[in-house]
């Protein structure tokens, strides 16, 4: 069956299609370990393998590799054969033919942003879900019909059963959903108080608004020492977000350098060269008082005003500009 278009009553699922994946693929609900391993053996004969000789059933990813690994040790298989390659060789060739473009950019891609790039997984399991959502919007709102779906169905049942699944031609290892799952906003790893993602053995990872930090920077006190002390870049630029701005900049004695009817540009060039524009909020507190902002920004900025209208996407002449139409 060849679909040439998609009709506007069809497209006006994608939003629809894209939550209920994105459900799918950030859920906590332990895993159905039975539907898991009955779908992966399916994957096993239709690649003309057997039975693995070892099955497990683990709490975590971490589990999952850390035990898959040993279990292969202890067979001693010195060559590992990757379930993987012909289960997408048979599937994505046939999906690839099919409208591909528009409904990944439209279901694939939300899915994917919110879930694939939040935790990356070998093949299968709840991290997949973008798969899942491209494949199953093409068959069940763009109605296409392949004898290949049949082999979907077995992608579909372990993404919508478990959290990860690791390969081998002896080994067989299922891992289990997360407990806690935290994000911001933007749809990124985060947790200010916590771990960000949680497993029901105890392994944890820690994130700061997408980035991975190690334990200490979310659960103790962060100190201007231990932010000149950090070597990694990225993650100082969390401990420094972590502890405030405006805090920061006035405790290593930060220099003023500009001011003006916009707000004070304040700048450090080491450990870090940073840039903070401190501004005053126009609309009032119900106290009457205005809350007072410290904003992250470009280094390169030279004027304050400079600094806010970057904040906006300006260039400084377009920012005055509508400030003075205004």
């Amino acid at each position: 069956m060849k679909i040439t278009k998609i009709t506007p009553e069809q497209a006006s699922h994608f939003a629809e299609w894209s939550r209920q994946w994105i459900e799918i693929g950030l859920s906590t609900a332990p895993a159905d370990f039975d539907a898991a391993t009955k779908a992966a053996l399916k994957a096993y004969a239709l690649c003309n393998l057997k039975k693995p000789k070892i099955i497990l059933r683990m709490s975590s990813p971490y589990g999952a590799t850390l035990g898959g690994a040993l279990a292969w040790a202890i067979l001693k298989e010195l060559k590992i054969k990757q379930v993987q390659s012909q289960v997408q060789s048979q599937v994505g060739s046939q999906v690839g033919s099919q409208v591909g473009s528009q409904v990944w950019s439209q279901v694939g891609s939300q899915v994917g942003s919110q879930v694939w790039s939040a935790i990356y997984n070998y093949r299968c399991g709840q991290f997949w879900a973008s798969w899942g959502a491209y494949v199953s919007f093409m068959r069940d709102v763009l109605n296409w019909s392949d004898p290949v779906l049949e082999k979907f169905e077995i992608d579909e049942k372990l993404i919508k059963s478990c959290g990860w699944v690791w390969w081998h031609e002896d080994i067989l290892a299922i891992s289990d959903r997360p407990s806690e799952l935290h994000r911001d906003e933007a749809g990124r790893l985060h947790n200010e108080s916590g771990p960000s993602i949680a497993y029901r053995d105890g392994w944890k990872l820690w994130h700061w608004h997408g980035i991975v930090v190690p334990e200490e920077v979310i659960t103790e006190p962060i100190t201007t020492k231990k932010i000149a002390k950090e070597k990694n870049a990225e993650i100082r630029r969390c401990m420094i977000e972590r502890y405030g701005y405006g805090r920061y900049m006035k405790d290593v004695g930060a220099d003023l350098v500009h001011q003006d009817g916009t707000g004070k540009l304040w700048k450090i060039s080491a450990p870090d060269q940073i840039a903070v524009v401190e501004v005053v909020n126009g609309t009032a507190e119900p106290d009457g008082s205005c809350r007072t902002y410290h904003l992250s920004v470009p280094p390169d900025c030279k004027t304050a005003m400079s600094a806010v209208a970057w904040t906006y996407g300006m260039t400084e002449k377009e920012y005055r500009n509508l400030a003075i139409r205004t």
